[in-house]
């Protein structure tokens, strides 16, 4: 099965995010392993009862879309919020 994956604008940096996001993920409760970010958004699905199947899923509502991607991404930006602001506090 072939893995849709977005690029990053800077490919260097693909190792630090997908980091970033099992770091997310395990700090949500989530199991962290090599697929984890792909599994954890059917994970998410099933708890939010949001019908996500492998491959096309073009039915799904915006709605629905979002309470999968809510959770992770959220907490992904607010801790990409908090490493940014920890780094400036240090060059202050």
């Amino acid at each position: 099965m072939s893995r849709r994956r977005r690029r990053p604008l800077v490919p260097e940096s693909r190792e630090a995010l997908d980091t970033l996001k099992a770091r997310v993920m395990a700090n949500q409760g989530y199991k962290v392993g090599p697929d984890a970010p792909e599994e954890v958004k059917y994970e998410v699905a099933r708890e939010k009862d949001v019908p996500l199947q492998h491959g096309y899923n073009g039915r799904l509502t915006s709605r629905e879309a979002g309470k999968v991607g809510g959770p992770i991404g959220g907490s992904m930006v607010k801790e990409l919020i908090r490493l940014a602001q920890e780094s400036l506090n240090k060059k202050q």
